[in-house]
């Protein structure tokens, strides 16, 4: 199962915690509907989606669906926040 790294529950957290969001916002990963556009997209979802797996620390959740949960299974998810606020996440070997 994917793991989160403890700058990506940082990351997510500071991502979901604004009050106007649902509390069940989390990121969403799913893999791409083209083969065009790279392999995983990554975005902010007010819940689940029908068949997507949680995977949740410390407050921070992420959902995916079935095909990205099968290709993450032995990762790590870990983000880096530049100086600026911007998110980058990054997949790595568990």
């Amino acid at each position: 199962m994917l793991t989160l790294t403890n700058d990506a529950v940082s990351a997510i957290r500071s991502l979901t915690a604004q009050p106007d969001l649902p509390d069940e916002t989390g990121l969403r990963i799913a893999a791409s509907p083209t083969e065009a556009g790279p392999p995983l997209a990554i975005s902010l979802s007010a819940g689940p989606q029908p068949g997507d797996q949680l995977v949740e620390a410390e407050g921070a959740r992420v959902y995916l669906d079935s095909d990205a949960a099968v290709a993450l299974d032995d990762k790590a998810l870990d983000a880096d926040v530049s100086g600026q606020g911007e998110v980058r996440f990054q997949v790595t070997d568990q």
